[in-house]
């Protein structure tokens, strides 16, 4: 909540700083209204709470009723919600809260269509740090809504040797190596590879997951022999919901998509004052 609270204050500073121009000049005083959070189009519902808690920091008297919760699949027409208090109130939270629910919402839909295709398929489908800046615990929640799995949340939390560490410590297995003697038993240690050698490579200094950097579909498949279920595979780079299936068809235990974040449609939802 109070991660959560920290992103609504900042958003609603933004947007209304000084004060809402429009909403003061029309004088509306105490007036109460009643609004109806409307999808405009078909997709699965994330953010309800977030968009709840946007109306209750402007004015915690405001009642929030949802007629959806999040991972529910809503249709074009539906009402989401239902939002009573103070007019003011609800014209200056308006657009900070659809602007959250229709990128969670967003981002939601899209997951669950990249999980709908591999299904059927031992793959994961999982996120990456690719995120909107203040914003990466709300999208990584809507991930898990749609159906997906969060990756490591930042660099604090998961240890990822990419190309660029593995340059700078002289490689792999040194890489590896030192990083290991300083972490506790409790992380793992991931390695990005970009050939088979460096999967062999990776293998034998004992990484804990390998990442499949752009590899072909036939890399990809020589890779899942050779690793033979010693130690998770995770494919990244080129994946979109064309490729996706044929990806997870090779045999890897995970799939990353930064799309799932980085470029979701916002969906389409309008607040309708009665």
């Amino acid at each position: 909540m109070l991660t959560l609270d920290r992103i609504i204050d900042a958003a609603l500073r933004e947007d209304i700083h000084t004060g809402d121009i429009t909403t003061q000049a029309l004088s509306l005083g105490k007036r109460s209204a009643i609004a109806r959070l409307v999808a405009k189009e078909d997709f699965v519902l994330a953010g309800i709470c977030v968009a709840e808690r946007v109306f209750h920091y402007l004015n915690p008297g405001t009642t929030f009723t949802a007629c959806s919760t999040d991972g529910s699949r809503v249709t074009k027409g539906s009402v989401i919600a239902t939002v009573q208090g103070d007019a003011a109130d609800l014209l200056m939270g308006e657009r900070v809260a659809l602007n959250l629910l229709q990128r969670l919402s967003g981002i939601a839909t899209v997951t669950a269509c990249f999980v709908e295709t591999v299904r059927g398929t031992k793959a994961r489908i999982v996120d990456t740090r690719k995120t909107t800046p203040g914003l990466r615990e709300l999208e990584k929640y809507a991930v898990r809504v749609g159906g997906g799995r969060n990756h490591r949340t930042g660099l604090y939390d998961g240890v990822l040797i990419k190309e660029n560490h593995i340059a700078a410590a002289g490689g792999i297995a040194e890489a590896v190596s030192r990083t290991r003697a300083y972490i506790p038993h409790t992380l793992k240690i991931e390695v990005e590879t970009e050939t088979l050698a460096q999967v062999e490579e990776a293998l034998a200094s004992g990484a804990d997951v390998i990442m499949l950097d752009n590899m072909s579909l036939a890399e990809m498949r020589t890779a899942v022999a050779l690793v033979s279920g010693r130690v998770p595979l995770e494919a990244s780079g080129g994946v979109n919901l064309e490729t996706v299936r044929a990806i997870a068809e090779t045999g890897v235990d995970i799939i990353s998509v930064g799309a799932l974040t980085h470029s979701p449609r916002a969906m389409d939802i309008s607040m309708l004052l009665e």
